[in-house]
């Protein structure tokens, strides 16, 4: 049974639950909730610009971005959880007894398969985040332009829960002794990094433009 323990708390526990001593929910966790706030943003416009008088021949293109904004959001909603998770199984491996050789041994590779968890999980936040960026430029392209200025707010949240994303990924990457996995993963993160900020300036763009007008 999969739990989701920091989803079933409200806004204010949620961000109490952060400020407090302890480690989890931390930036992965946050990174996570960040990026389905962007992609709700980008939903909500959707539904709204599906919704506006007039635009009725619209309404199939709206749905569509609707549609793949929930999916967005939900799946990055999950990993709210899954990113303490990881954190946690880190920890627990961490407390693995090391007397024996066998024992250390045994903590050894459990600490490795967590701490691979613990670098898949906010890669694939980021992943999500970036995909995010493709329905928000639409929205800020095409969508009701009374809600412009929540496409803008969805797009600086997908590059926050981007960049963010991949400093867990990066922390967690440090001092992992498989140099061609490191490599990897590092050179994606920075590639998904580089595209956020790109994708973020063109949005803010279209956005800017659209207030002034």
């Amino acid at each position: 049974e999969h739990k989701e323990p920091l989803l079933k708390l409200n806004l204010r526990q949620f961000a109490d639950e952060t400020a407090s001593e302890s480690p989890a929910p931390g930036g992965g966790s946050i990174a996570a909730y960040v990026g389905a706030l962007g992609a709700a943003l980008a939903t909500m416009v959707a539904n709204l610009s599906a919704h506006k008088r007039g635009w009725d021949d619209k309404w199939a293109f709206f749905s569509e971005i609707a549609a793949t904004g929930q999916h967005l959001k939900d799946a990055l909603l999950k990993k709210v959880d899954e990113d303490t998770a990881a954190f946690n199984a880190i920890m627990a491996a961490m407390q693995l007894p090391k007397s024996t050789e066998k024992e250390r041994n045994f903590r050894k590779s459990v600490l490795k398969a967590a701490t691979i968890q613990a670098i898949e999980i906010p890669l694939s936040t980021a992943e999500l985040s970036m995909n995010s960026f493709e329905i928000l430029k639409k929205m800020a392209e095409s969508g009701n332009p009374a809600s412009v200025s929540d496409a803008g707010v969805g797009a600086l949240c997908a590059r926050a829960a981007v960049h963010g994303a991949v400093l867990n990924v990066k922390i967690n990457l440090s001092g992992f002794d498989d140099v061609a996995y490191v490599k990897s993963i590092s050179e994606r993160g920075t590639f998904l990094t580089q595209s956020a900020d790109k994708a973020e300036v063109e949005i803010m763009h279209i956005v800017h433009s659209k207030i002034k007008d």
